[in-house]
């Protein structure tokens, strides 16, 4: 099969998780739930393998140095969260009663939902357009942890959702997701939502 392979998989769960809150930017850590889960976590073969890179979020960075087998961990900005601006913190049933139907009309615009000061997930799929590019000009298969929604913005960029409506494949966070990039700049999904936690 043509391309060169990578594997998504996003941190492991933060406190402001827990509480259903849009962390964005925010630099929250991992909760104690969090730790003990990616303390777990074991990369399926062959991404098991393969060189590692993280978002510069502590709960991603964190995520990859616990997950197992060990290796070392460089940082690409570039696999960073979607920023919320002034929506982080709060969570969708606050927003949806605290700024009502603007918020609705957001929410409804898809690949162009974008928070007051934040990015909207067109930005971010332009984004990790840069850092797939790179990935098949190198040839090199890459490991990468990130986030919920800079995930699901590689997603919709390799199966054309447009993010209305719910996603083509639905998304197990406990898991890696593999892809291909393509060097005509396109990704394509491989294998989705293969379990990090050992039989």
């Amino acid at each position: 099969m043509s391309g060169v392979a990578f594997a998504l998989v996003r941190h492991a769960s933060t406190v402001w998780n827990e509480e259903g809150r849009l962390q964005g930017m925010t630099d929250t850590i991992l909760s104690p739930e969090g730790e003990a889960d990616a303390r777990r976590w074991r990369l399926p073969p062959p991404a098991d393998g393969w060189k590692r890179v993280c978002s510069p979020l502590k709960r991603a960075r964190r995520t990859a140095e616990l997950l197992q087998p060990a290796a070392p961990v460089s940082v690409d900005p570039r696999l960073r969260e979607m920023s919320f601006g002034a929506w982080e913190g709060r969570t969708i049933l606050e927003l949806r009663e605290t700024v009502g139907p603007a918020f609705v009309a957001a929410e409804n615009k898809g690949l162009d939902f974008q928070p007051p000061g934040g990015e909207s997930p067109r930005t971010v799929m332009e984004r990790i357009a840069g850092w797939t590019a790179e990935i098949a000009e190198q040839g090199e298969p890459i490991v990468a942890v990130s986030h919920k929604a800079a995930i699901r913005a590689l997603l919709a960029a390799a199966t054309g959702w447009d993010m209305m409506g719910r996603p083509p494949v639905k998304l197990d966070w406990r898991s890696a997701h593999f892809f291909y990039a393509e060097r005509d700049g396109r990704v394509r999904l491989d294998r989705p939502n293969v379990s990090l936690v050992p039989a």
